[in-house]
């Protein structure tokens, strides 16, 4: 059985946010993302976080699950006045496709264009998810990255 086949994308319930809060607790993980939250162990701050994500009707979101179990999210937004997409996928799923089966399901009920994505200059992993999703290099940007303390070089992506 291919791994797009063991993926399914579901509306996001409030159970999620506990194995989202769960995944954002990984060191390793926080420093491939790079662009956090400025504290990612705080349960009060990512609640609040969470909640207004979720009473936006703008944005699009899905839970991620693999083989019946939550393996993360992925979600659209136009914060920053163009529409863009994040995931996070938890550490015990990386290197198995999922985040790309993921994404490649969003992109399916989520058409619209173009789309653009962020994603630290060295998350090859991310990079390769999004390449592979059909995304294309359009620029870089730096910007402060709460995780590592420090601005970084961050690539941009789009999908047209």
């Amino acid at each position: 059985m291919s791994t797009k086949s063991n993926i399914q994308l579901r509306n996001i319930q409030q159970e999620d946010l506990q194995i989202f809060f769960d995944h954002q607790q990984d060191q390793e993980a926080l420093s491939m993302a790079a662009f956090t939250a400025k504290e990612p162990h705080n349960w009060t701050a990512f609640q609040e976080h969470w909640n207004k994500i979720m009473a936006d009707q703008s944005i699009v979101i899905k839970t991620i699950v693999n083989k019946g179990q939550i393996a993360g999210y992925v979600l659209s937004h136009s914060w920053f006045g163009e529409p863009e997409i994040t995931y996070w996928i938890g550490r015990e799923f990386w290197g198995k496709g999922v985040a790309t089966a993921g994404l490649h399901q969003f992109l399916e009920i989520y058409n619209t264009r173009p789309l653009f994505a962020r994603v630290a200059h060295d998350n090859s992993g991310s990079i390769k998810v999004l390449q592979k999703c059909g995304f294309q290099k359009t620029g870089e940007d730096r910007g402060f990255a709460n995780a590592r303390q420090q601005e970084i070089v961050e690539f941009i992506f789009a999908l047209t």
